[in-house]
């Protein structure tokens, strides 16, 4: 596999839009047997996919937040290196993780090579290739640092180009949520979004903390942030 990293960063850096970076991962992972590709963002609880799964296998994962239980996601935030796996299951396992293997193999996914990599500011991303044959992933070497070189320069290329996932895990927030992360965009503090808004102090904090646990943020201006590149203010 070191080649194929080596030809994933020469790609990537010529790649000049979304577009040609998603042919380009397409066009590898099939060069190199693999069927399908998914890069991963995670931020606080946020996923974001950019991938050629089975658009019915991503909706599944991230409305139901299987990235929480998935054991590929837990591998890739422990070891933070790049790694072959295989959903083959055993008695062993717990009924939840043979259930979500079970599941993953309905869509063709039963083996992977995954490279993880922090992006900073407390964020993660991976990019995974996953084949439909069981043992096929198991035999590829894999050179830690090459990986996590090409990976970085994937996630570094789909950050400047803007790149919109094919799916994000749900965020609804209601409108008085909204409009007090909008006016905190606007430099606003609580106290004055209480009063432009023409409500109560204990009003606006009680809309920003269920704010920030729909996006899994800590702070009014981590939430703040989410909302504006989410495009959701």
């Amino acid at each position: 596999m070191n080649q194929w990293f080596d030809r994933l960063t020469e790609q990537v850096a010529l790649a000049h839009d979304e577009a040609a970076v998603r042919a380009t991962l397409e066009k590898l992972s099939q060069e190199a047997g693999f069927g399908a590709y998914a890069y991963l963002s995670l931020q606080a609880e946020t996923h974001t996919a950019i991938s050629n799964y089975d658009i019915e296998w991503q909706q599944r994962y991230l409305e139901r937040a299987y990235a929480l239980i998935d054991p590929v996601v837990r591998n890739a935030r422990d070891k933070l290196e790049a790694f072959a796996w295989s959903n083959e299951a055993s008695m062993r396992m717990s009924k939840e993780r043979r259930a979500f293997y079970g599941e993953a193999g309905e869509f063709g996914i039963r083996s992977g090579i995954t490279i993880p990599i922090r992006a900073g500011f407390g964020r993660m991303a991976m990019l995974t290739l996953a084949s439909a044959d069981a043992d096929f992933a198991q035999g590829q070497q894999l050179n830690p640092v090459l990986a996590a070189s090409a990976v970085a320069q994937l996630h570094t290329r789909l950050e400047g180009l803007g790149a919109k996932p094919t799916f994000r895990t749900p965020i609804r927030l209601k409108a008085d949520e909204l409009t007090c992360l909008r006016w905190s965009a606007e430099g606003k503090s609580m106290r004055a979004i209480a009063i432009i808004e023409n409500t109560t102090y204990a009003n606006v904090a009680f809309f920003v903390r269920n704010a920030k646990a729909a996006l899994g943020a800590t702070t009014l201006p981590q939430a703040t942030a989410m909302a504006t590149k989410f495009g959701l203010i």
